[in-house]
């Protein structure tokens, strides 16, 4: 018998459809979402996501070997649509027989979702509008995410309330939708269920867990970091398809905007054209961001977080974690 009954309940459509005991998938974290900490979340009863980011598919079939070896539970994998070797990706994962893939980073290009489904895996996207969500839907995606302004890393311009307020009455009656960002508290985790939402994902709070590999300088400046200190990028050149990232305010927070200025140079020059210049921006952001997590330089690397940064505020184990988020919201559950 579940220890959190309510919770349970609630969360019963999104467990099913990740497999899983809680139906709390962790955002996949570019070098912080690596075999250990994506491990300790599925063996915690949540749902662990690897990170592909930038990886090549030699790479990405390592890290799901060493995931495997780490957990026997369902476990899925985040791949970025403007990818250059994508469909070589989705055939690791073919390979593995992953059970779930998160499109993430952009419309899913053609052919994409089909090469996953062939497989047998779930597929998993995000949605900045409802009409697109709902596209996706005919199209073939098995669950939603929708993710506010208020995450780290990549975002989109509307919070997670308003987000949530517009799909969860058109689409959690008939669809699964993860609702992501700001989410720190059981007690917000109740309030999406309530609303509808089958479950809900979290990167902030799990980055500097225990078992997550994160410098001890990164995990430091997290710790230190409240709402305020994470800030959206900003796009210099309009032509560049810059999509807003949030970190903590840096110097590598000024590094961007100089770079923004030299990718757009490029630009004007004819050195790039707009597929390699939007690679460019990604590849400075994948640079600056192991920088800051692996090699703990949080001066110039990037320190992407969400706004509840505030809300951690030590190392704890990914059990912990789990453990308080699902009593707090069982508690918020129990108590109306």
């Amino acid at each position: 018998m579940t220890a959190y009954p309510k919770t349970a309940a609630l969360m019963a459509r999104g467990a099913e459809f990740l497999g899983t005991e809680h139906a709390v998938l962790c955002g996949a974290m570019s070098w912080v979402s690596e075999r250990n900490l994506v491990a300790a979340i599925s063996n915690a009863g949540g749902f662990g996501v690897i990170a592909c980011g930038a990886m090549t598919p030699e790479l990405l079939d390592a890290e799901i070997t060493a995931t495997a070896a780490l957990t026997k539970k369902p476990f899925g994998v985040n791949l970025i649509t403007m990818h250059p070797r994508l469909f070589d990706l989705i055939a690791v994962c073919a390979r593995h027989k992953v059970g779930h893939v998160v499109l993430a980073g952009g419309i899913p290009p053609k052919g994409s979702v089909e090469a996953i489904k062939a497989f047998g895996a779930k597929v998993i996207v995000f949605a900045p509008t409802l009409a697109l969500a709902k596209k996706l839907f005919r199209s073939g995606a098995d669950a939603l995410v929708i993710e506010g302004s208020e995450a780290g890393g990549h975002i989109g311009p509307v919070s997670t309330s308003v987000l949530a307020q517009e799909f969860l009455p058109s689409l959690a009656a008939d669809h699964v939708v993860f609702v992501a960002g700001g989410i720190g508290r059981g007690e917000m985790i109740a309030s999406y269920l309530e609303m509808g939402a089958s479950g809900v994902q979290l990167g902030t709070r799990f980055a500097c867990a225990s078992e997550s590999i994160a410098h001890p300088a990164f995990k430091a400046a997290f710790f230190r970091a409240n709402a305020r200190d994470a800030v959206a990028s900003v796009q210099i050149d309009p032509r560049l398809p810059v999509i807003p990232v949030r970190a903590l305010r840096n110097k590598g927070s000024d590094e961007f905007i100089a770079k923004q200025i030299e990718v757009a140079r490029k630009l004007d020059e004819g050195v790039v054209d707009m597929g390699e210049a939007q690679l460019e921006i990604e590849h400075f952001w994948a640079g600056a961001l192991r920088r800051a997590v692996i090699d703990g330089d949080v001066e110039s690397g990037s320190l992407m977080a969400g706004q509840s940064v505030g809300m951690v505020t030590r190392e704890e184990p990914v059990t912990a974690i789990m453990a308080e988020l699902m009593g707090d919201c069982e508690a918020a559950l129990a108590g109306r």
